[in-house]
């Protein structure tokens, strides 16, 4: 039998390379591969954009903010959110996902209200990239607290890239740039070639002074 082209060492082999895989629905089997011409990159300096609306909502913590509490609820959520007209998040893909996650290669952050989950991210990390995959947010504001979240995290632990596979309207409101493909398999490379390590502590008691940085615009150390 030949090998399962989404098991986890040729999961990581097509992510060092650039390279994601996608279904065409929840229960299809089929797996197609890309690597857009331009590729979304969220950047890790003063580029990000986080507005004081939105930096209020975080650093007041109107949410509870953890990572890893969850991993397999967040799929799912991203997989069944309402009005996608479908997902690319098939059963077969979240299986491996779950296993990278087992392995401690890919990680949740989760939003919650009352104790109750009401939003998140989740992604693959390789040396210092985050190649972020999906989100979803069942109330105002929870997906981007845990994006915000996310960057000041990565910033504080060293990450050098944060994809996000295609840019869009909505990521482009956080500063997301659109870098063409030979730029970005340089980036690639220098950020899979340096060790950075997750942190599951991803409170706002940890980091409140870097969300006020990227409030302010003031670069990563």
């Amino acid at each position: 039998m030949p090998p399962d082209p989404i098991a986890p060492q040729y999961l990581l082999g097509a992510y060092r390379q650039g390279i994601f895989p996608m279904s065409e629905s929840r229960d299809s089997d089929e797996i197609s591969w890309h690597r857009p011409y331009e590729r979304g990159v969220l950047p890790l300096d003063s580029r990000f954009h986080l507005s004081r609306r939105l930096a209020r909502t975080v650093l007041q913590g109107r949410f509870d903010v953890t990572s890893n509490r969850c991993f397999d609820e967040v799929i799912r959520c991203c997989a069944e959110t309402p009005g996608r007209g479908g997902t690319w998040i098939s059963l077969r893909l979240q299986a491996q996902y779950d296993l990278l996650h087992r392995l401690g290669y890919a990680h949740s952050i989760e939003t919650w209200s009352d104790g109750r989950l009401v939003g998140g991210l989740y992604g693959v990390k390789l040396g210092a990239a985050f190649f972020g995959e999906s989100m979803f947010s069942r109330c105002t504001d929870a997906s981007k607290v845990a994006l915000v979240h996310l960057v000041a995290s990565l910033r504080c632990s060293g990450f050098a890239l944060l994809d996000t596979q295609f840019p869009t309207a909505h990521l482009e409101t956080f500063g997301c740039l659109a870098v063409p493909d030979a730029a970005y398999r340089l980036m690639l490379d220098h950020a899979v070639a340096i060790e950075a390590s997750w942190d599951e502590d991803v409170t706002l008691g940890r980091l409140r002074q870097e969300i006020i940085r990227l409030r302010d615009g003031i670069d990563a150390r």
